[in-house]
């Protein structure tokens, strides 16, 4: 069966993962997953991650998840842009994610970068997904 959002795919193993308390999670591997995947390991949400390739089987992505004293590092992860909808913002209109302690990660001409960034090079781009 066909995926329609792999991105959305992701962030719900993630977030189902982390709920289970796991340790890894794994992912089909795509250049646009790992795009967000280099986000989430520079802001510190996930320990790392590695492209593994099984015989007979497409490649994936294992996923490192990190805790804190037993809590997940990722508090909230959430979809704003949807193939349904996408959600695009200029580089002024960007809101900070729960008053700043959150992190945005946009799509932009420049390549996949975090509303911080954005905001340094001045880019604004699709608004991908919301992390607390």
């Amino acid at each position: 069966m066909a995926m329609n959002d792999p991105i959305g795919d992701m962030l719900t193993r993630i977030r189902n993962a982390q709920l289970r308390r796991r340790p890894k999670v794994s992912t089909p591997a795509s250049n646009m997953r790992a795009r967000v995947l280099d986000v989430l390991v520079e802001e510190g949400y996930i320990r790392g991650y590695a492209r593994v390739e099984q015989k007979g089987s497409l490649p994936e992505f294992e996923i490192e998840l990190k805790y804190f004293n037993g809590q997940p590092a990722i508090k909230e992860i959430s979809r704003v842009s949807t193939p349904g909808r996408r959600v695009y913002s200029p580089v002024r209109d960007l809101k900070s994610v729960a008053n700043g302690l959150g992190v945005a990660i946009l799509s932009t001409p420049k390549g996949v970068m975090s509303d911080a960034r954005a905001k340094e090079e001045n880019v604004g781009g699709e608004v991908i997904c919301n992390v607390f």
